[in-house]
């Protein structure tokens, strides 16, 4: 006992006085929080570190660190925005998007497309060149069996490239890289459905502009420079042919190009411009980049309008096999119908005003 209590004594008074005293309750620390800003300034400026330095959740609209410090302001006119319904009256086009990365990440993504598309064409030249491969003397059906099998190499490394750059992101949010077949006639965003619609508007808006081109112009635009004059040899040649045309255009060519445009483009034009531009103004963006793309000048009006009937599609839905039923539906319908022509006895190549 009296050692016990020699040692309590010699604790000082200050150290006795700080165990002693008690911890601020939660209401004393939350009405801290809940203090304004001095001035109206320092709360703008807190509200933007906060909004760099926190995240918000697209699943739970919860915020979460990021790393570092951050300050956040509970200022009545810094307010954090609530969090997105998809039970809500707007329109999902008309809503802001949750970018998932950072510009950088979709930038580097789409930098490692590129230079994974140029290679993979490159390893494809020289395994053809290495094996004997001639085009000359190989036939119709050869030739459409090394588009496919080019198609489907190139298709794999890019979408591998792609996934791979961006699934640094984990988890990732529910509308990105999204195929699902449910609910697909939902009028507010059924996949099918704003397919047709979307497929429906981009024939009609082209006829029209086709029609307007030729009465300015006094010629119909230019396909001399169209990948698809470069097809006409196999299209119609035989059964196979046809079949491997049909799966380059209308199943391996979509999903690549929507699953990089439509995602990755947006994404970035989206994440660069999202603070500047409403989502419409970034789809028109993304349309331009994709006319640009196909290298066919004569042809930008309508590439450019199938592009926005393209985006607006996937901003409707955010779901990828809305844009790809499109661009399959257009694909594919074309190489039919350019195969039951020239088996009517007609010269598709006079048709497509080709020399």
């Amino acid at each position: 006992m009296a050692s016990s209590s020699s040692s309590a004594a010699a604790f000082s008074p200050a150290i006795s006085i700080h165990l002693l005293r008690p911890l601020p309750c939660r209401a004393l620390l939350l009405y801290k929080q809940r203090k304004p800003f001095p001035s109206p300034r320092a709360g703008c400026v807190a509200a933007v570190i906060a909004q760099r330095r926190w995240l918000r959740s697209p699943e739970t609209g919860r915020w979460r660190r990021r790393g570092g410090h951050a300050c956040r302001s509970f200022n009545s006119g810094n307010k954090p925005p609530p969090p997105s319904s998809e039970n809500s009256d707007e329109w999902p086009i008309l809503r802001r998007w949750d970018v998932p990365w950072e510009w950088q990440t979709v930038v580097l993504a789409m930098v490692g497309c590129g230079v994974s598309f140029v290679l993979t064409g490159l390893v494809e030249q020289s395994v053809l060149t290495y094996v004997g491969f001639k085009a000359v003397e190989a036939t119709v059906d050869q030739k459409a069996e090394i588009l496919f099998l080019g198609q489907l190499s190139v298709t794999a490394v890019v979408l591998g490239v792609v996934f791979g750059i961006t699934n640094t992101f984990r988890p990732l949010p529910d509308d990105i890289f999204r195929y699902d077949i449910k609910e697909p006639f939902k009028l507010q965003n059924g996949w099918l459905l704003w397919a047709g619609v979307g497929l429906f508007a981009a024939i009609i808006s082209i006829a029209l502009v086709g029609v307007a081109m030729t009465y300015l112009n006094g010629e119909p635009p230019e396909r001399e420079t169209d990948s698809l004059v470069l097809l006409l040899p196999l299209i119609g040649s035989s059964s196979a042919s046809t079949a491997f045309l049909v799966g380059i255009t209308g199943v391996l060519a979509p999903i690549l190009e929507e699953t990089v445009f439509r995602v990755l483009l947006v994404e970035v034009f989206i994440s660069l411009l999202l603070y500047r531009f409403p989502t419409p103004v970034c789809i028109l963006a993304s349309a331009a980049v994709f006319a640009f793309a196909h290298l066919t000048p004569g042809q930008f009006p309508q590439l450019f309008i199938l592009g926005v009937a393209l985006g607006i599609s996937y901003a409707q839905t955010h779901n990828l096999l809305t844009p790809i039923t499109i661009h399959a539906f257009w694909n594919s319908g074309v190489i039919l119908l350019l195969t039951f022509l020239q088996l009517q006895g007609y010269d598709i190549k006079e048709l497509l005003g080709a020399s």
